[in-house]
């Protein structure tokens, strides 16, 4: 489920500030979400003055965006394999994000996929040299507790869900807000979102989940991101890992 929170003004500077760090002849891993939409809206802002970049979208959403606001686009198989140029940087949100305290803060896993769109967001921002998140306060946490959306192979659903319970969380099938019946990803399946309670080991779980027949991805990104621009009120915190 998306997460709500936050102001659009901080979620408009996270998304600029990562969009600055974007050098001209890049190829771009376009996130999907309303922060990362800013980098979007903002980075083509930058190609009608001039910046020569590519964009990868993650989702029909970013790819609109991104279209919309005159963006060059690539399909991830055109960006990554031999002979290919590659994804420079890739600019996505989080639905939550530990932060450990400290004199230096820094940025540990993630949760995603709120926009149900975390299978091809994985497969982006892990494909990337550097993979920069985006958010605003409200996204920050000590522990990741939010629920972890895992999508699943419609005839896995129940496989999958037995899965789960026996990994000590709880699944839900996420259900469509306007319309009869579940959500289905672009991918063509269903989405359950998983409460654990506090995740204290993020990398087993992923491991966990990654391993279980009929899972097609979750959203538990450990070790993927490098920095996290957190827009505030006042500015941008940036955190690295």
């Amino acid at each position: 489920m998306k997460t709500s929170g936050g102001s659009d003004a901080a979620k408009r500077r996270a998304g600029e500030s990562a969009a600055a760090a974007v050098d001209d002849g890049d190829v771009v891993g376009l996130g999907t979400g309303s922060t990362a939409a800013h980098a979007i809206r903002r980075l083509g802002e930058r190609v009608d003055a001039g910046l020569e970049i590519r964009g990868v979208p993650t989702s029909f959403a970013s790819r609109e965006l991104a279209a919309d606001r005159g963006i060059p686009l690539l399909d991830l198989d055109e960006a990554v394999g031999p002979d290919a140029p590659g994804i420079d940087v890739a600019i996505d949100g989080a639905d939550q994000v530990a932060v450990a305290d400290g004199v230096e803060p820094t940025a540990g896993a993630l949760i995603k996929g709120g926009g149900a769109a975390h299978a091809r967001e994985k497969l982006v921002d892990a494909a990337a040299d550097r993979f920069l998140v985006v958010a605003d306060p409200s996204k920050e946490a000590p522990v990741l507790d939010r629920s972890v959306p895992v999508e699943a192979l419609p005839a896995g659903r129940s496989v999958v869900a037995e899965a789960v319970r026996g990994a000590g969380g709880e699944p839900t099938l996420r259900r469509a807000e306007r319309k009869d019946g579940p959500v289905v990803t672009d991918n063509g399946n269903l989405v359950l979102d998983c409460a654990f309670g506090a995740i204290a080991d993020p990398s087993g779980l992923a491991a966990t989940l990654s391993a279980t027949p009929g899972v097609v991805e979750h959203g538990l990104f450990v070790d993927l991101a490098d920095e996290v621009h957190v827009g505030t009120e006042s500015g941008v915190r940036v955190l690295t890992r």
